[in-house]
Formats: structure tokens, C-alpha cells, sequence
């Protein structure tokens, strides 16, 4: 039935985008699939291609992102990222800092499955330093190097490499934020605090700068909080004159059915306002709509 009215929506002139929108924005991942599937059999043609001849803009870049299953989405997002000249590091910071180890393996085998190429050895062409040689961490999901340590001795490793060190041997901060081990890292924090008087994000920003303050910072605001992580990275992808449209598609996309209802709690009490109200302000016709619907409304 989904399958049919969709058909219907987009057949003939025009196209009726608040059908599409009714549907998509109210199904799950898994039901999308069943949609696609049942389009397929029916019409004889690929939905998404249909989807794409019709739709335009930010508004055909929701649809899409939402019709695809969540690691092809991330592997999808990630080639966006990397492939043409520049690299989108906010984009490999934003995805590989806050997916959890079986999430960053099904991402690394899709990636591979849907672009004939390893992840990896894209990320290292695209990148360098030590910028490269965190996410290479994040992506090397079978090693856990320092799984071993007492949560005492990741924090002397992190307190010397910082704080107590004339300059910063990153290499001890990449060896102990890219553990994952949360509860370790959470225990880290709160003796870093304790010792040295300052907060690790503090720290990060004094000894570190651009893409590699970056993603120190997103991995340890991911392992306190990562709904209130994606609510800074929602706001600041609002505030100010423009949008940063991909952050917000991303974003809105590949969370609305994970945490979506703890991120608007997390941004009502970050910044006072609603995360629905700051959508609604900053985006306009089709697009908003869609956003709004996956945002759930004002409350």
C-alpha cells in the first residue's frame, strides 16, 4: 500500500512531496526496506532512483538518507567525505567517534561491499599525521591495545602526556581516548579532574588544535554524553547566519530512530530553546517539513 502511494505521488506531472513525506518520515529503517522491495516488484524500478528523478535539493537528501540501512548510510556518508578534492573531516570525526565497535565493523564491511575499497586505506589517503592515526584507531575495531590497563595508569599516561608535559605527546592521548572502554575512560575523567584540577575537554583545547583537537574532543564528549554531543553539533549547525546543511541532514537522519527524543532533551537544556523551534527557523518548504516530522515535534 506505502509502495502504491508513493508510485502515485510521483507518476504524471509534478510531484506530491507531502505523500512522500507522510510515509518516509513515519517508517522505520526495517519498514523502508519492505517499501523498497515491494516497489520493486510492483513497478519494475529501483525506488531510490525513482525518488532521485523526482525530488531535489536538501529535501531529495533527507529521502535518500533515509531509505538506505543505517551502515550503508554511514558508509554513503563517509565516500560523500572523503571522495572529489577536500576532505569533509567534520563528517569522519562526527561518524567514526560516536559508533560503537559493532557499529564501526559493519560500517567497514559495507563500506567495502557497497565501493570496492577498504575504508581504512581511503581514510589514509585522504588524511595524515595524527589526524589520520586517530581514526585509523577508531577503525581498528579487533585490537584493544590498552583494554588491559588499570583505569590508574590511563589516567598517569593521559596526565603526563598533557598537563605535565612541556608539549603534548598526542600519542599517549590517541593510545587512551581510542581504548573505548567507557567505563574505564568515564573514571579517567573524573581522577583527571580530580588531579589536576581541570576537566579533559579543557585540556584537549590547551594542548591541541584544529582536526585533531577535534576528534579528541567528539570521543570524549561521545563517551559522557552522546545525545548532548549531537545536540552542540545540531546547534552549531544552525546558529549564526546560514546552515550547515549536511551536518544537519546527517545528523537528523541517522539518529531519528536511536536517540532522537534524548537529544531534544539534551539541547532544550544546553541552549534554552527547542530543538524543533531552531528547525523550524532556519530551514524552509519541503526540507523543513521532513526535518520537523523526523524531530518529532515541539516537545
Amino acid at each position: 500500500e506505502d509502495a502504491q502511494k508513493i508510485y502515485n505521488a510521483m507518476k504524471g506531472a509534478g510531484t506530491n512531496e507531502a505523500t512522500i513525506i507522510e510515509i518516509l518520515a513515519h517508517r522505520t529503517i526495517a519498514q523502508r526496506q519492505k517499501i523498497k522491495e515491494a516497489f520493486k516488484q510492483s513497478v519494475g524500478k529501483e525506488l531510490l532512483d525513482c525518488l532521485k528523478s523526482e525530488l531535489t535539493g536538501n529535501f531529495e537528501m533527507v529521502v535518500v538518507g533515509l531509505m538506505m540501512p543505517a551502515p550503508v548510510y554511514d558508509a554513503y556518508e563517509l565516500k560523500n567525505a572523503i571522495k572529489g578534492a577536500g576532505t569533509e573531516e567534520a563528517c569522519l570525526i562526527d561518524i567514526l567517534a560516536s559508533r560503537s565497535k559493532a557499529e564501526i565493523k559493519e560500517i567497514i564491511a559495507t563500506y567495502k561491499k557497497e565501493h570496492g575499497k577498504s575504508l581504512e586505506d581511503d581514510v589514509c589517503g585522504d588524511t595524515s599525521g595524527m589526524f589520520q592515526r586517530v581514526l585509523v584507531s577508531l577503525l581498528t575495531v579487533n585490537k584493544s591495545p590498552a583494554l588491559s590497563y588499570l583505569w590508574r595508569r590511563l589516567f598517569d599516561d593521559i596526565y603526563e602526556a598533557g598537563e605535565a608535559h612541556w608539549g603534548t605527546d598526542e600519542v599517549k592521548f590517541l593510545t587512551v581516548l581510542c581504548v573505548r572502554n567507557r567505563n574505564h575512560l568515564l573514571r579517567v575523567f573524573q581522577e583527571y579532574q580530580k588531579i589536576s584540577g581541570r576537566d579533559i575537554e579543557d585540556s584537549i583545547k590547551r594542548e591541541m588544535s584544529g582536526c585533531l583537537e577535534d576528534a579528541f574532543l567528539a570521543i570524549v564528549k561521545c563517551m559522557k554524553n552522546k545525545p548532548a554531543f549531537f545536540a552542540e553539533r545540531l546547534y552549531k549547525s544552525m546558529k549564526g547566519l546560514g546552515t550547515t546543511d549536511n551536518v544537519l541532514i546527517r545528523i537528523m537522519v541517522a539518529r531519528a530512530e536511536i536517540d532522537m527524543l534524548d537529544i531534544k532533551a539534551e539541547f532544550l537544556k544546553m541552549y534554552g530553546k527547542t530543538l524543533h523551534s531552531f528547525i523550524k527557523g532556519d530551514t524552509s518548504g519541503d526540507y523543513r517539513k521532513i526535518l520537523l516530522e523526523l524531530c518529532g515535534g515541539e516537545k
